[in-house]
């Protein structure tokens, strides 16, 4: 099956050769929504452990070289090195296919206390938490049929404009471009471009490099430039 593919309208400032802002539609800003709920390890993760944030690559291949010897026996890495998320990512497009529900577990008897590795003991009645919740994430969201308006985050029927640093509004293109001072539109190129799991991980690293992510991710030879402005000090 093809790998679901989104569409962008980007506008371009031709003279900077830069992103001002983009048009898109539902399905890519539920994807930037569900973006910021993802946990840090998962992050790290899907940036093969490059992610060039401070110390967290180290802090992640830390965990991952300790020895079991040194978990508490409720507790294993898998929890932190591949956390899984409450939000259900079955209706959110472009996403990797290891970005999957958690697994949740409680106590027969008590029917309380919860943790996410199997086995674990209840601090009630010691028992081991070995009943599986097999629907943790149905109160945030359930299946839904693809044009369902209720599945993701934010309603369709509705063009939202995505800034270059990713922030979301509502503003026409028109009060967006005013903002922007620009007073020659041919100097601003509209440009059509597809966003598909080959950008995922472009997108993800972006963001946590620079605040011109669209600039990056789309416009070639742009990002090496971003970051070495962003890195240099200021005069």
């Amino acid at each position: 099956m093809e790998a679901p593919k989104l569409k962008l309208k980007l506008f371009i400032d031709t003279k900077s050769n830069k992103v001002l802002f983009a048009e898109a539609g539902k399905d890519f800003v539920d994807f930037i929504f569900y973006f910021i709920s993802l946990p840090v390890s998962t992050v790290v993760r899907l940036l093969n452990k490059k992610s060039q944030v401070g110390c967290l690559d180290d802090l992640y291949a830390g965990i991952e070289n300790l020895s079991d010897t040194y978990m508490q026996k409720d507790r294993n890495k898998e929890c932190l090195l591949n956390p899984k998320g409450l939000i259900s990512c079955n209706e959110i497009p472009c996403l990797l296919s290891d970005l999957k529900s958690s697994k949740v577990f409680s106590c027969y008897f008590c029917n309380f206390d919860v943790a996410y590795a199997p086995q674990s003991r209840c601090p009630s009645c010691k028992q081991c938490l070995s009943a599986q919740i097999k629907d943790v994430v149905s109160h945030v969201s359930v299946h839904k049929s693809k044009n369902d308006d209720s599945a993701g985050f934010v309603r369709s029927m509705v063009t939202y404009m995505v800034m270059d640093n990713l922030e979301v509004t509502d503003n026409s293109a028109i009060s967006l471009l005013k903002k922007f001072n620009v007073k020659d539109v041919d100097q601003v190129e509209e440009r059509v471009v597809e966003f598909s799991p080959n950008e995922v991980q472009k997108l993800i690293k972006a963001s946590v490099e620079c605040k011109a992510v669209l600039t990056s991710v789309f416009l070639v030879n742009k990002g090496a430039e971003i970051l070495k402005e962003e890195e240099s000090p200021q005069t």
